[in-house]
């Protein structure tokens, strides 16, 4: 079996294919033969040793994957041989709160990923995908998805509600995509004009351009009236919180997605003043993946893919990721 291995951090001469004996699965356990796992920005971090660097070394990266069972251990009944599945980013968070406990049980960082030609899973930390997705489609959904839903589905997005998305990557177009099929609004930002447009034909009302308007909480602001969004997706990175602030209307509420709205200075006033809800999402749980599977079966919501590379050419894929210009997600197809 091959597998492509972390073998130092720092930068993408780390990641190496390994040779390792096929896995064989325990009581409870289920051999998976991947199919196709996509790249999340966190990966990217990972690797080049600025995420953490207290990880256990070599480390098969990478957290969102899908693909087939081929094998089930002793007491195995959530799924048969051949069942189409996905690995949940935390592996022992089925549902409930988040815990401690629970976010150190992460694939492609606290524990291996699914960067490998097959993997063993313990059949709880499995999902059923849904049927009118590819492989490489379903492989998008552990990670940016499901922060995408739990940062708006699972915060009260409601119909007719307005939803700022910043930029077009994974988490944000998911957002969009997810907005959209539950009747909100959606005005998204980007530096470009083509993926502005590109976001549209996907269902934003609006199209920002942040560097031709730096000041685009103002526009956001006239483009609902004076009143605001009520709801941000905070992706943006340092220096965005205090627009996104300034963007959302009193008593709104802003989703922090994972690491990369981190290092930001930012006065907590308007927070106190407007009484808004400022929510950090660590991506979610079983039970939040299994409902948006099911909205996603309802709707026939298809992922955004902007490529699909060969697992031979996983640095390529890195280094296609970190160059900014995809639109959607960069998939490795094994």
């Amino acid at each position: 079996m091959k597998a492509m291995c972390i073998n130092r951090l720092g930068d993408l001469d780390g990641l190496r294919v390994e040779e390792r004996p096929d896995p064989r699965p325990g009581p409870g356990q289920v051999r998976v033969r991947v199919r196709a796992a996509a790249l999340n920005y966190r990966d990217l971090m990972i690797i080049k040793g600025v995420y953490s660097r207290n990880l256990a070394l070599p480390l098969v990266p990478l957290s969102d994957g899908a693909g087939e069972v081929v094998e089930v251990g002793a007491g195995v009944t959530r799924f048969a041989v051949g069942a189409r599945v996905a690995g949940i980013f935390m592996q022992t968070w089925l549902d409930g709160a988040l815990t401690e406990a629970k976010s150190k049980s992460a694939l492609g960082g606290a524990i291996d990923g699914v960067l490998a030609e097959q993997i063993v899973l313990n059949e709880d930390g499995l999902v059923a995908v849904p049927d009118h997705l590819t492989f490489e489609e379903a492989s998008t959904l552990p990670c940016a998805a499901v922060t995408a839903w739990n940062g708006l589905i699972e915060a009260g997005l409601r119909p007719g509600e307005t939803v700022l998305t910043l930029g077009t990557g994974g988490v944000s177009l998911f957002a969009l995509q997810i907005a959209r099929m539950t009747g909100a609004r959606v005005i998204a930002t980007s530096s470009s004009d083509e993926k502005l447009e590109r976001a549209k034909q996907l269902g934003a009302s609006d199209g920002i351009n942040y560097k031709t308007t730096p000041e685009w909480d103002k526009k956001v602001r006239e483009l609902t009236g004076g009143v605001g969004v009520d709801h941000v997706v905070e992706v943006g990175g340092a220096g965005t919180l205090a627009r996104s602030l300034k963007a959302v209307r009193m008593g709104g509420h802003i989703s922090l997605i994972g690491v990369l709205a981190g290092g930001a200075e930012c006065n907590p006033t308007p927070v106190l003043m407007k009484a808004v809800r400022l929510q950090g999402v660590f991506v979610g749980s079983r039970a939040m993946f299994e409902a948006m599977n099911h909205a996603i079966t309802v709707h026939g919501l298809h992922p955004v893919i902007d490529r699909v590379f060969p697992f031979e050419e996983a640095r390529a894929a890195y280094q296609h990721l970190e160059s900014g210009a995809h639109f959607g997600k960069v998939v490795l197809r094994l």
